[in-house]
C-alpha cells in the first residue's frame, strides 16, 4: 500500500519469506521498536548533519571596486567536495535497502550518516547565502510532521485506496516537473516556475507540500497495520 519504496507490503513480503535473511526466532514489529530505530537514525542523522554543516567555511574579503572608488565586502563559501561522495554513497545505500530489505539494520544507519553529512553541509551553504532559511525550513517541516501525524491519530485524515492513489499520482507528477525542469535547464532554458515568488508559484509549493505530507499520512498507516498484523 505504501508509496515508499522501503515501507510497502512487498518489501515486507521479502522480509519475511521462508529463508530470506530471516533467523529461527523472528520478533515482531512493534511501535516500540519503531521509535527505537527511528530515535537511532535521527541521533546518527543530527550527528553527521553537525559534522557536515561545520565543514562549510565562509570567508570576506575587503576589495576595492574601480568604478565606484569603494571598497566592497567579498564573501566566498567553500562547499566540501566529500559530501557530495557522500550523496552518492547515500543514494547507494538506499537503492541498497530498498531491493535488500535484509541489509536494512547495516544499510540504514550508513544511509542516515551519509545523508546527515551531505544535508549538514548544503543547508549550511544556503543558510549563509540566505540568512535564517534552514531554521524555517527545519520549523516548517517538523511542523507538518507533527500536524499530520495528529490528523492521522485522531482519524480526521483516513488512509485509504483512493487516498494512496492520488498520493502516488501526485508524488509521480512532481518527480515527471522536476525532472523536466533538470532536462530543460541542460539546454540553458529555466522554466523553474514554481519557485517565483508568484500566487502560481507560491500555490504551487502549497500542493508540494501537501503532497509530501500526504506520503507521512501513507507511512503511519503502513506501520500501523504491520504492527497490528
Amino acid at each position: 500500500m505504501a508509496s515508499n519504496p522501503v515501507l510497502n507490503d512487498k518489501r515486507f513480503e521479502q522480509v519475511i519469506a521462508e529463508g530470506y535473511g530471516t533467523s529461527p526466532v523472528t520478533r515482531a514489529m512493534t511501535y516500540g521498536g519503531t521509535m527505537s530505530a527511528l530515535g537511532v537514525m535521527f541521533a546518527i542523522i543530527c550527528v553527521s548533519g553537525w559534522v557536515g554543516w561545520s565543514q562549510v567555511n565562509q570567508t570576506t574579503q575587503e576589495v576595492f571596486d574601480a568604478a565606484t572608488r569603494q571598497t566592497v565586502v567579498v564573501s566566498t563559501t567553500s562547499f566540501p567536495g566529500w559530501t557530495i561522495i557522500a550523496a552518492l554513497a547515500a543514494l547507494g545505500f538506499a537503492f541498497a535497502t530498498i531491493f535488500k530489505p535484509k541489509w536494512g539494520p547495516a544499510t540504514a544507519p550508513l544511509y542516515a550518516l551519509c545523508e546527515g553529512a551531505f544535508l549538514g553541509a548544503i543547508s549550511a551553504y544556503y543558510n549563509q547565502m540566505y540568512d535564517g532559511i534552514v531554521v524555517q525550513a527545519v520549523l516548517a517541516t517538523l511542523s507538518v510532521v507533527f500536524v499530520m501525524f495528529v490528523l492521522y491519530v485522531t482519524r480526521i485524515v483516513k488512509v485509504t485506496p483512493k487516498f494512496v492513489l492520488i498520493t502516488v499520482a501526485a508524488t509521480g507528477g512532481i518527480m515527471v516537473m522536476y525532472l523536466a525542469s533538470w532536462i530543460f535547464s541542460i539546454f540553458g532554458a529555466d522554466i523553474t516556475f514554481w519557485n517565483s515568488p508568484t500566487p502560481l508559484g507560491i500555490g504551487i509549493s502549497v500542493v508540494i507540500c501537501i503532497v509530501a505530507a500526504m506520503n507521512l499520512a501513507i507511512d503511519f498507516a503502513f506501520i500501523e497495520q504491520s504492527v497490528e498484523a
